[in-house]
């Protein structure tokens, strides 16, 4: 193995684990959200209010652009 295939091996690992590590903290907020959005993101039916619905809409709109880019759908379709 020469030394450049030891280096790229080297680069590539580094890359890997850091990749492994940000989907592990993507995969914990996912669940997080899915645990708050059985929970009805805290809300309680009868005390809904434009507030609430601002705040979801909001996030609606956060996690709207990460799928979009994700899926190349929206501003960021081809």
């Amino acid at each position: 193995m020469t030394a450049r295939n030891r280096r790229n091996t080297a680069d590539n690992s580094k890359a890997l684990g850091a990749f492994v590590a940000a989907k592990f903290e993507i995969d914990a907020m996912l669940e997080r959200l899915k645990g708050l959005s059985a929970d009805h993101f805290g809300a309680e039916p009868d005390e809904v209010n434009w507030g609430n619905v601002g705040t979801l809409t909001h996030y609606a709109s956060l996690l709207r652009q990460i799928t979009d880019s994700a899926f190349k759908e929206g501003e960021h379709a081809e």
